[in-house]
């Protein structure tokens, strides 16, 4: 099973074994999530006897309950506006099962795959913490459902994000157990009634026993899946930016000054830092930059003292992107090993505990950050691009990095910056919040504050994948500008003898993917009818989605960025 091919770091700290990944409620990284939901690593629920004895306690604790007729929300009573409905004993059962059709109200697209099984895995990893009431059986569906290869089909939209993620969680919900063919699945790639799909891999229809339905819908999970995915995606767009630094500041002759340790201990924050100290390790032995770290100095006619501010101001422009997304990371993997429903069952002191913990609001802030986060690297990417196409600040490269200019009608890359700047303000645009336009009136004023986290999880996935397609525009920017400039000091046109070795392995492997070699008798694009640069876009964009051979290539770069205290 091969859900999205992604290579993700497999040094986490969650139990894995080589192709399975163990769930025990806590200790579940954004890299088990993505070797689950897009590699189809196997899924296993934690032997230990401590969890599992947790799980069936609370459960218990439910049917006692019930038993008693005590009167407990969501159990024997209805749901949210409606809690002063009293459901009778007898019919606890089949209000739950009831549940997943009132919610079944979902809009517009189905959710890609990868998505929804981010969300059982995480809705699995939930329950196993044994605060929910629900049986090991239930959990148990979600991972047998994984590990088939089962998919529920969830829409994309129709969760506030206020107490949890009831609609597209219901889809699920409905789904797993067979509750009816009105609830659909994809299994080996194709559609099919989940009561089909379920019996093609030998899973019987389950029915719901108290307080399972609404444990089942109600938590963060579908936010918080989306959300894991697109950490993950960022995180290599980071890495990927920096990548394009690099060649852009190769490419206009800058200076590596600015990134002197001793600058950075005049200004310490982490992140700041940390961009500072990689990028000295992306230039060095670069015979195309300005190499002032120790005082040697090359001149180019007509330049400035010292550089413009996009390219001397990097590390404390992207400094706090970095800090941010280190703090967005941190809080998603919180709310990956959290209980999110209602309500919790205390099993140590026989006590159960109405709350809030389904509300969303941490991937909400934190999405609508992320996208911010996105729109501010396309901004300064695209100022980048402005000074390498125009002649008055480039440093003697051709206008639009024209690649033959004997040809005098060729225009080289007037176009491809023209759909650059159509991108850049669509992401600066997705960078607004989201989280603070939410309803008040929500159902019945019960959830009268909502988070908007579902939604802001899935604009941010918009904003990922609008951003793999302008780091498609950006590094092909980067390739043709770093060959014209060999040219220009080495008289051949093969950038790679040339560049810092830390940024070899990205300009070859941009080559690699739209299928260039690296040539010294000519640049990456010569004339202007040679290729079609749309197709340039569409297979480097789709290999960075892939995480294929270009982020492989700043791989270690993506990896620090985990490994790093900020």
């Amino acid at each position: 099973m091969n859900y999205k091919s992604n290579n993700s770091k497999e040094d986490v700290s969650a139990t894995l074994s080589d192709d399975c990944v163990v769930l025990s409620g806590e200790g579940l990284k954004t890299d088990d999530v993505i070797r689950v939901a897009r590699r189809g690593a196997r899924v296993r629920l934690t032997d230990d006897r401590n969890v599992l004895d947790r799980i069936h306690r609370a459960h218990q604790y439910i049917m006692r309950a019930v038993d008693s007729n005590h009167s407990m929300y969501g159990v024997t009573t209805a749901f949210g506006g409606m809690a002063n409905v009293i459901v009778p004993r007898e019919a606890a059962e089949a209000l739950q099962n009831n549940i997943p059709w009132p919610h079944k109200t979902g809009a517009g697209q189905k959710l890609p795959i990868a998505d929804v099984r981010a969300t059982m895995l995480l809705r699995a990893n939930s329950l196993i913490r044994g605060a929910s009431g629900v049986r090991i059986e239930i959990i148990q569906r979600l991972i047998d459902c994984l590990n088939a290869g089962v998919t529920p089909h969830v829409l994309e939209l129709g969760s506030i994000g206020a107490s949890g993620d009831l609609v597209p969680l219901s889809y699920i919900a409905g789904s797993v157990i067979g509750l009816d063919p009105a609830f659909k699945a994809t299994l080996n790639g194709k559609d099919m009634d989940c009561i089909s799909a379920l019996k093609s891999v030998n899973l019987p229809p389950l029915s719901l026993f108290p307080k399972e339905g609404l444990s089942l819908i109600n938590g963060t999970s579908v936010m918080t899946g989306i959300a894991a995915n697109c950490i993950y995606d960022t995180r290599n767009l980071i890495a990927l930016s920096l990548g394009a630094h690099a060649l852009f500041f190769q490419s206009l002759a800058a200076s590596n000054q600015s990134f002197h340790p001793f600058v950075h201990e005049h200004k310490p924050h982490p992140g700041h830092a940390w961009v500072s100290e990689r990028m000295r390790r992306l230039l060095e032995g670069s015979s195309l930059i300005r190499e002032e770290l120790n005082g040697r100095r090359r001149e180019y006619e007509n330049e400035l003292e010292q550089d413009r501010y996009s390219l001397r101001c990097l590390p404390q422009y992207i400094g706090p992107i970095v800090d941010g997304f280190a703090m967005i990371t941190k809080q998603a993997e919180i709310e990956m090993n959290s209980t999110s429903d209602n309500p919790l069952i205390d099993t140590e002191n026989n006590a159960y505990y109405y709350c809030g913990n389904f509300l969303g609001q941490y991937i909400g802030m934190g999405m609508d950050q992320l996208r911010y986060y996105i729109g501010l690297l396309a901004k300064h990417i695209d100022v980048q691009i402005g000074l390498i196409v125009a002649p008055e600040f480039n440093n003697g490269l051709p206008s639009s990095l024209v690649g033959n200019t004997d040809k005098k009608f060729n225009l080289g890359f007037k176009g491809l910056q023209m759909t650059g700047n159509s991108i850049m303000p669509l992401l600066t645009f997705f960078g607004a919040s989201l989280v603070d336009r939410f309803p008040t009136h929500a159902e019945q004023f019960n959830q009268n504050i909502n988070s908007q986290g579902f939604g802001s999880a899935n604009l941010a996935r918009r904003s990922v994948e609008l951003f793999q397609q302008y780091m498609g525009v950006a590094l092909m920017f980067g390739v043709q500008a770093v060959d014209l400039r060999t040219r220009s000091v080495s008289g051949h046109f093969d950038a790679g003898k040339n560049l810092s070795p830390a940024t070899v392995a990205l300009y070859e492997s941009i080559l690699q993917t739209v299928g260039r070699s690296p040539s010294s008798e000519r640049p990456y694009v010569r004339d202007d009818n040679e290729q079609s640069l749309d197709e340039h876009i569409m297979k480097i964009a789709a290999d960075i989605a892939a995480d294929g051979v270009i982020p492989g290539a700043v791989k270690e770069i993506s990896s620090l960025l985990v490994e790093h205290e900020f």
